[in-house]
């Protein structure tokens, strides 16, 4: 791989892992474009590994007030540590879900539904699910010391869905969170904070997968460029879909994901690799 294709992976995965146009369909069709074809998701991991430590770096307090007070709590069950305990339970919660169902649904996104055709039509269903939340949804208020059980099992599912090549995580979670009732800034943060135990645990099961050998085949090098790429990116995919949230609006997403749905349809004989 080339030093200029290994930043364009970086920038691609950056930019889209957080905004809710599925980072997954837009990774592959780069790989289509620029005529390479990862088995697996081994690729994919790696960059999205260099998002964890993106949000990670950029929700660190948090974490760590997090982190402190779920452990404190045992000790101190104060009304303070106790939000935080819950919080963390809600996050493992929908983590366990998102596990459960992702085996599940494991052999339906296995390369063969990697297609321009299969991709359509699931950002279409993207498209369409955040039209529904945007038009027909009016936007809770309830932050993390008002979440629930249902909230961690309702975004679960959403995200366990994601599994699906074509389906957006931070679109899912963001649809499933909204409509369950939680305010944009709750539901940005979780469904951002979701993806660190959910890759982290992917990364794990995808440890040994034979599709890891084709990293090596990337050389290590672009391999590098590309995850510091992602890094940065996300950093700025992060910032700028905070602010966008707070003044515009899901729908420009929808119509961006129609768009690109055209594209593939119309586009499909010539991207379907060899």
């Amino acid at each position: 791989m080339h030093y200029a294709e290994a930043i364009v992976f970086g920038i691609v995965q950056g930019i889209t892992e957080f905004i809710p146009i599925s980072s997954t369909a837009h990774i592959i069709i780069t790989e289509l474009l620029l005529g390479y074809r990862f088995p697996g998701l081994a690729f994919e991991i790696i960059l999205h590994i260099a998002s964890v430590f993106a949000v990670a770096l950029y929700y660190r307090r948090e974490l760590i007030h997090l982190l402190a007070g779920f452990i404190s709590y045992f000790q101190q069950p104060t009304p303070e540590n106790r939000v935080y305990f819950l919080y963390g339970l809600y996050i493992l919660l929908a983590t366990g879900i998102t596990g459960i169902l992702g085996l599940l649904l494991k052999n339906m996104a296995a390369d063969a539904l990697k297609t321009p055709i299969f991709m359509g039509f699931a950002l279409m269903v993207t498209g369409i699910f955040l039209i529904i939340v945007e038009r027909f949804r009016s936007y809770g208020r309830r932050a993390e010391d008002n979440m629930t059980y249902l909230d961690a099992v309702v975004v679960g599912v959403g995200q366990a869905i994601s599994v699906l090549p074509g389906i957006s995580r931070s679109g899912a979670t963001l649809v499933a969170a909204l409509w369950a009732g939680l305010s944009r800034e709750t539901a940005v943060r979780y469904s951002f904070l979701l993806l660190i135990p959910v890759i982290l645990g992917s990364s794990v099961l995808a440890w040994g997968d034979p599709s890891a050998e084709i990293i090596a085949n990337i050389g290590l090098g672009p391999l590098l460029v590309s995850f510091l790429t992602s890094f940065v990116f996300s950093l700025l995919g992060i910032a700028w879909l905070i602010h966008f949230l707070r003044q515009g609006r899901l729908l420009y997403f929808a119509i961006y994901c129609f768009i690109v749905a055209f594209l593939l349809f119309a586009n499909a004989d010539r991207l379907m690799p060899v």
